[in-house]
């Protein structure tokens, strides 16, 4: 009896030993549903088929504004897998801060990432070990630029408070609203319903379907639309194609974002990587529907290039090819992923707040059927 025991204890340790030497690492990656940000949760599938096994993918309720505490329970949930090193959040909704120092209190070890911050940008800094994000201030002058050189006269902002109190989102719309003022077009904020609240997705958009002809009636042809939101960009493109108006740019600019659903383009198997072949068949569909010239994007799709970075950055990071933070590491990542692009990081200068770890982006934009 004893020499069964034992034998059965040697096989135990046996398989304990085993199944520690056979432990792969993974990579936590939280994303928005496909109504909420269609785009991530494509490029964490994309990561799933790249890395089978390695990769943990949850997802942010749509009314996460409600619900930050789902928010912080699937962030744990992952953070309670021991191979999982690193994890990136994208997007970094509400509840991100206080899930991360949940997470730290049992894995002080775990690396964040954190893109495309909702929270204050201080507090994301200080809280996750590296933070991705659009460079809104910089975009304030990019987007308004381009439409006036599109041909707009009139440049129309829509969003909702809650965004507004985002202060990247809110610096963004000073900066676009002097930008107008500058080159002598008229400028025109719009409040819409918020996503997150009673109406729901639907209900925002629904409006910007009703709105856009209403502001085109009033302003005519040579108006300029964005929107901060990105469940609103399918109807916005499909509206401002209608009445023949103008879009410069996405919330979150990507040949990807928006337009396959609102064109009603079908993306083979095979091709849903292929950038050139998006490129080409949104530039098919805009010139047959009379927005040559008057549409844009950049030429990268920017989350998916955040989520593909970030991925490869844990498994760098997790496999001791880089220690910690390393900013021209991610940069690299970046530009293998997105191409060309201008990287700064963030500086307030009203307020003189610096975070020498939150990367901010800016890419090259495209005019489909256009110069």
């Amino acid at each position: 009896m004893r020499k069964v025991f034992a034998c059965l204890l040697i096989l135990a340790l046996s398989l304990t030993v085993a199944s520690a030497a056979f432990a792969v690492t993974k990579v936590g990656v939280m994303t928005g549903t496909t109504s909420q940000g269609e785009e991530e949760y494509q490029a964490a599938q994309e990561m799933i088929r790249k890395y089978p096994g390695r990769i943990i993918h949850v997802t942010y309720p749509d009314k996460f504004m409600d619900e930050q505490e789902t928010t912080i329970q699937q962030i744990l949930s992952m953070a309670a897998d021991p191979d999982v090193k690193a994890i990136a959040l994208v997007q970094g909704v509400p509840g991100t801060a206080a899930a991360i120092d949940k997470v730290k209190e049992i894995r002080p070890d775990m690396f964040f990432i954190n893109i495309v911050p909702h929270e204050d940008p201080m507090l994301s800094a200080q809280k996750a070990d590296l933070v991705l994000e659009t460079d809104n201030p910089k975009r304030g002058v990019t987007i308004v630029e381009l439409a006036h050189r599109m041909g707009a006269k009139t440049f129309v902002h829509i969003s909702f408070p809650r965004h507004m109190s985002y202060p990247l989102l809110s610096e963004r719309r000073d900066i676009m609203k002097a930008e107008c003022e500058k080159r002598g077009m008229e400028w025109v904020f719009v409040n819409a319903p918020d996503p997150t609240g009673d109406a729901g997705i639907a209900g925002a958009q629904q409006f910007i379907l009703e709105d856009v002809p209403r502001q085109v009636e009033k302003y005519g042809k040579d108006t300029a639309f964005f929107s901060t939101n990105c469940g609103m960009q399918e109807p916005l493109i499909r509206s401002v194609l209608t009445t023949g108006a103008i879009y410069p740019e996405q919330c979150c600019p990507s040949p990807y974002h928006g337009y396959p659903g609102a064109l009603g383009i079908e993306i083979p198997e095979g091709k849903a990587g292929d950038v050139a072949f998006i490129l080409d068949a949104i530039t098919e569909k805009v010139v047959a529907g009379g927005g040559a010239g008057r549409f844009a994007t950049w030429k990268i799709p920017i989350n998916m290039a955040f989520t593909y970075a970030s991925v490869e950055y844990g498994f760098d990071l997790a496999d001791g090819k880089i220690k910690g933070v390393d900013i021209e590491h991610m940069k690299a990542l970046l530009t293998k992923h997105a191409g060309n692009a201008q990287f700064s990081t963030y500086n307030n200068v009203a307020t003189g707040e610096k975070a020498d770890n939150f990367l901010l982006v800016v890419g090259e934009s495209i005019i489909f059927g256009g110069k």
